[in-house]
């Protein structure tokens, strides 16, 4: 398979529709998650998870019952599977946020499971509930996969930065509110209380930044990022952080978002792409380490 199947394109502007609408679906799929398993720290329970397929819940329970939820992007579709009944499957297709809350809410209910979520969006402008939303109702099916195929991609390469760190470090794993895959590390001291972020209650924030962290990821775009990027940044953030010399040439240090940006397509069009993703994962991690004053010798693989 060649670097540009693997890396595929994804301007913005092409799926932006697709974008939001998708953004809503994990978000129910995500608050299902949050509502039957117990409080992680730093909000660990709720995320996501990349799979051969698409994203996943991976296991949860109710009321004794084993139950998963598969957005599966290759056959488009939506896969409930349980301990006791048959799979339920919901196609994933152009359909209002409105009708497939509707759809995954009833498939539920008819499994035994009448689960009840908090119906609001979170870190988007646009918080109709989701029961009252049918404005998005898109979905284009090539780049629901390309995201995901991104998604799979960054996760390998995120999953071997991720071993290079012996101290207290998240799993990669996808935020629905954020709509970003993420890896976190900790220097392993107490950070302080955050102010909050839009359209986002201040105790997700309290809780999801209670220490000291260096966090990378990959994020599709939109608000003041117009292009898919990959992105590192240090909560909170030590002084010399930004001036903290980085690799590769294509990264640099946004001020309006105050953490580094590496664009996507530096590392899709790069005939290595996982030779200039890991330098910036590397060193942006250093500037945040290093200035921070961290026990790095404690903390890495030696």
């Amino acid at each position: 398979m060649t670097t540009s199947n693997l890396w595929p394109a994804l301007p913005l502007a092409e799926w932006k529709d697709t974008y939001e609408t998708l953004h809503r679906w994990t978000q129910i799929v995500g608050k299902i998650r949050l509502k039957v398993t117990p409080l992680m720290n730093h909000w660990w329970n709720a995320t996501l998870y990349v799979t051969p397929r698409g994203l996943t819940t991976s296991s949860m329970t109710y009321k004794g019952q084993f139950f998963q939820i598969d957005f599966d992007f290759t056959d488009h579709v939506l896969l409930i599977n349980t301990t006791d009944h048959s799979p339920k499957t919901i196609n994933l297709r152009p359909c209002s946020v409105a009708d497939f809350y509707q759809e995954i809410m009833g498939a539920l209910q008819s499994l035994g499971m009448p689960i009840s979520i908090w119906t609001t969006p979170v870190e988007v402008d646009d918080r109709t509930p989701f029961e009252m939303d049918y404005k998005h109702a898109a979905y284009d099916p090539k780049y629901a996969q390309r995201f995901w195929r991104i998604l799979a991609e960054a996760s390998s390469v995120l999953n071997e930065f991720r071993s290079r760190f012996i101290g207290k470090v998240s799993p990669v794993h996808f935020f629905w509110g954020a709509f970003d895959l993420a890896v976190t590390r900790f220097s392993g001291r107490t950070a302080p209380s955050h102010s909050g972020a839009p359209n986002c209650g201040r105790f997700v924030m309290v809780e999801a930044y209670s220490h000291e962290v260096s966090s990378c990821g990959f994020w599709p775009g939109g608000g003041p990022v117009n292009e898919p990027a990959f992105y590192s940044y240090a909560y909170p953030e030590p002084q010399g952080f930004k001036d903290y010399p980085i690799q590769p040439p294509e990264a640099f240090y946004s001020t309006q978002m105050g953490e580094f940006l590496l664009p996507y397509d530096a590392v899709r069009n790069a005939k290595l792409p996982k030779e200039v993703l890991l330098p910036f994962l590397q060193t942006t991690y250093e500037a945040a380490a290093t200035s921070a004053k961290w026990d790095r010798y404690a903390l890495e693989r030696q």
